[in-house]
């Protein structure tokens, strides 16, 4: 009985550990709610390549929160070689491009 139930013991954890590894990172509700209003999430994923650059993947480049808005209302395909051009996004009002380009540097340091 006792190497039973150090076996579940044994066999809990892994599966603990394997589900904490594998678990993808979530924005912030307010983060997620503007990047669902803006559709952003029908090109982009957190941590998975889309149609667009996942977001760490975006965090990586290290650009500044501006530049990124920058590039939200210009975006510049020659950055992103190998994905098709993101459409412009003018639409989106700055200070939420800025929360979202602030929620996207924070990956950088995931």
């Amino acid at each position: 009985m006792k190497k039973r139930t150090q076996f579940l013991f044994q066999a809990l954890i892994l599966v603990f550990f394997a589900s904490a590894a594998n678990a993808q990172l979530k924005p912030p509700a307010a983060i997620d709610a503007l990047l669902s209003k803006h559709t952003c999430l029908v090109c982009h994923k957190v941590e998975t390549r889309l149609i667009g650059p996942a977001y760490v993947e975006v965090a990586k480049k290290k650009y500044t929160a501006e530049k990124i808005v920058e590039l939200i209302y210009k975006p510049k395909p020659e950055n992103w070689a190998g994905y098709p051009p993101m459409a412009a996004m003018p639409n989106v009002p700055k200070a939420e491009a800025l929360k979202i380009a602030k929620w996207i540097n924070s990956l950088a340091k995931k």
